[in-house]
């Protein structure tokens, strides 16, 4: 299997490194993802500067191209040039894997998310992509990113992705959305759920300031994790109750149920 890796957090997160390092066992792995961190940059893609590209050695296992640029566009990049310039033989990756990010992405974060846009951008160039996510037990507990084992949750996202894959390969255009729960110490992979995601809004909180200058700015302080409600059966309250979760999307923004009212309407 041919492999596009790719993030948010940047080429040289702990995040991607841990799941190079077991994708691997799985094939061939081909790393392109952004220079600097573009978490909460959703689908958005560069169009007025270049995208500067340098290839970079992370450790002597993984080597990967750095994008100035945000994570749609690393992927556009590397499919349209970077992968055929490096796989003359094999013009296309056979997946594309977007992660593991440094927090979650359920519920309403599947639209503010980059990885979650960058797997969404490979689906949509016609290859099966799938989205990894850790929940970092510091979104809600206090706890710092110092005490995630990386390397175990790249195990628990690999092994869910077997899973995945265990009756073939996933069709051309198909997300799968992956998260793994808070993972501090080595243990069993935790039970898989496929889920829904829940659809409420987030409780925003900012924290008001003044600059030395005397101008009032806000600072975003909420956790990311307080929702107005959780949804029973959603992927907040699985993740929660510590499941992997996994949420088949679609980048299909038609809301077909509306579509013949609206046809009759302006008729």
């Amino acid at each position: 299997m041919r492999i596009l890796l790719t993030n948010d957090d940047g080429l040289r997160a702990p995040g991607i490194e841990a799941m190079h390092e077991q994708l691997l066992s799985l094939g061939e792995v081909f790393t392109v993802a952004p220079l600097e961190v573009q978490s909460a940059t959703s689908h958005s893609v560069t169009y007025s500067a270049p995208l500067m590209a340098r290839e970079m050695r992370i450790n002597e296992r993984m080597t990967g191209y750095a994008i100035d640029g945000r994570p749609a566009d690393c992927v556009k990049l590397a499919i349209e040039n970077l992968w055929p310039e490096h796989h003359p033989e094999h013009r296309r990756p056979d997946l594309v894997v977007s992660g593991m990010n440094m927090g979650c992405n359920v519920g309403i974060h599947v639209i503010y998310s980059g990885t979650v846009g960058a797997a969404i951008e490979a689906a949509f160039l016609g290859l099966p992509a799938i989205a990894v996510s850790l929940y970092l037990a510091g979104e809600l507990k206090g706890r710092t990113f110092g005490e995630v084992r990386w390397d175990i949750a790249a195990r628990h996202a690999r092994a869910a992705i077997e899973r995945c894959l265990a009756h073939g390969p996933l069709e051309p255009h198909s997300v799968l959305n992956i998260n793994i729960p808070a993972t501090t110490v080595d243990g069993p992979t935790p039970p898989m759920k496929v889920v829904p995601m829940n659809l409420a809004g987030l409780h925003d909180r900012y924290e008001r300031r003044i600059s030395p200058g005397g101008q009032v700015y806000y600072w975003a302080s909420g956790s990311g994790m307080e929702f107005q409600h959780t949804s029973t059966g959603s992927d907040v309250e699985a993740l929660l109750a510590g499941h992997i979760t996994i949420t088949p999307l679609h980048y299909d923004l038609t809301d077909h149920a509306r579509l013949r009212r609206w046809a009759e309407r302006l008729a």
